[in-house]
Formats: structure tokens, sequence, C-alpha cells
């Protein structure tokens, strides 16, 4: 993980909104708002497998998230991976969490799993390597 001061860590932390950047296949860049949550040590998004962010992350890992908020921003600037299975499962879980929406106690786990593989969502983890504002 990129050295992070502590105010950029509460900001990321503190937020839930910022323009992710990936490339396209001929280079150019590509922005889509998405939600986020910052873990700490990762940056962590839930989406649809079959979205063009996904694509573009199998082929050039390397993005960028902005997140704006009035006159302050931060950028944090790393390689991203895509995680399903158990791991994308926790993820998903910490940010419904997050998001005020968690799953009740008694839950079927093994049921959410399937419904997840089914809409076939997955997590961009993104590991910061430069941050700044």
């Amino acid at each position: 993980m990129a050295p992070m001061t502590d105010d950029q860590a509460t900001y990321l932390r503190e937020r839930q909104v910022g323009v992710l950047a990936t490339s396209k296949k001929d280079g150019s860049p590509q922005q889509a708002m998405i939600t986020y949550l910052f873990d700490g040590s990762h940056i962590v998004i839930s989406t649809l497998k079959t979205s063009a962010k996904i694509h573009n992350i199998r082929r050039q890992p390397r993005v960028s998230l902005l997140v704006p908020d009035g006159k302050q921003q931060v950028i944090a600037y790393g390689t991203a991976e895509v995680l399903d299975g158990r791991e994308r499962d926790r993820y998903i879980m910490a940010i419904r969490e997050h998001q005020g929406d968690p799953l009740p106690a008694d839950y079927d786990l093994d049921r959410f799993h399937e419904r997840l593989n089914e809409l076939g969502r997955v997590i961009i983890r993104i590991t910061p390597q430069r941050v700044l504002n």
C-alpha cells in the first residue's frame, strides 16, 4: 500500500462516491461514477463482471480513483484486481454494512453466494500505490 497520511485515509473512509478511471483498449481513458469502500488498505468496488470497467482492468490493471468533495479531493493511483468467490462475498457484506443495509444475522450465506454468482457480481480491489490531494 502507498504511504498515505492519516488525513487522506480519513478522507477516503468518510466518503463513498468517486470517479474511477480505467484504460480502454485503444489506451484512451474511461471514467465511471462509482460507490466504494475504503477498508484502511484497499479501495473496493462492487460491479458486474460484464462491465467495461472489468474488461479494461483485466487488460490493464493500472487505475485511478478521484474522490471529490467541493474544492477538496483525493486521488488514489494503484493496481486493481477482480475478485469473485467467498472473498467477494465478504467485501459485498462489508459494503452493505457501510451503506447501512447489513444482511440479517440469520441470512443464508450459501444462498447469498449463489445469488451474487447469478447476478454476475464481482469486486474490484484497488491497492493504492500513490495518493495525492
